[in-house]
């Protein structure tokens, strides 16, 4: 479990997130081949699952603001010059001090970037699970990018998940954490035309700490296991908690 941010989970409907984003759902349109369709709430959501993310689409007309949707995207990111849909198993994320340098995803970043609602997701500290979620219940909304591979019945379109040095306590159970983005940078992020430099730095203090870092069973190490209660605290033996 050495890759940060290798499992989330997501409980609330797509309906709910178009609310949340003002946007528009289109997570029941016609499938596009390789993501896999919306299967419902999710509490153990791993790479190679399909994620409902918010994409920015440029206005049907002149002189109208840009658009957002909720569409499903394969995780697991896929550069368009790519052989095949292979490299996907292993590009989940994307550093943010290196992505505008990197072949495999400086063109999103320039051009494709998204938001992956989450209520939370799972970190390990040695054999140790840990829930991170909002105190207050609120949604985070995780830095993303996307790519479009093939074309027509190939056509593939999928996501990396950006992340950042982690801050505060969080850096206690690993060093890396998902770039959690507040609602008043989410239209700068999905807007093509506004630089993604400032906002590719470490969440604000004020972020952290709002979340929870709880520890929970072993069992979310098992995908087959997609359960509300992977959510439930499960503190470990006194001689095994950890000093920070």
């Amino acid at each position: 479990m050495c890759r940060v941010c290798g499992r989330f989970s997501i409980g609330r409907p797509p309906g709910d997130l178009a609310l949340e984003f003002e946007a528009e759902d289109l997570t029941e349109a016609p499938p596009v081949p390789g993501v896999p369709a919306h299967a419902g709430p999710d509490y153990n959501v791993t790479p190679g699952k399909s994620v409902a993310a918010v994409i920015s689409r440029p206005p049907v007309a002149e002189g109208r603001q840009r658009r957002r949707e909720i569409r499903l995207l394969r995780w697991g990111f896929v550069p368009s010059w790519s052989d095949g849909p292979d490299p996907g198993a292993r590009l989940i994320n994307a550093r943010a001090e290196t992505a505008a340098e990197k072949p495999s995803f400086r063109d999103a970043l320039a051009a494709r970037r998204c938001l992956v609602p989450a209520d939370g997701w799972y970190e390990w500290s040695g054999r140790q699970p840990y829930y991170v979620v909002p105190r207050d219940g609120s949604l985070l909304a995780l830095a993303g990018l996307y790519e479009f591979w093939g074309s027509g019945t190939n056509l593939l379109v999928s996501c990396a998940i950006v992340t950042t040095a982690a801050v505060g306590p969080l850096a206690g159970v690993h060093e890396r954490m998902p770039l959690v983005l507040p609602a008043d940078s989410w239209a700068a992020w999905l807007d093509p035309s506004a630089a993604p430099a400032p906002l590719l730095r470490p969440p604000a203090m004020s972020i952290v700490d709002n979340l929870e870092l709880r520890p929970v069973s072993a069992r979310v190490g098992n995908i087959a296991n997609n359960s509300p209660d992977l959510q439930d605290r499960v503190d470990p033996p006194p001689e095994e908690q950890p000093l920070f």
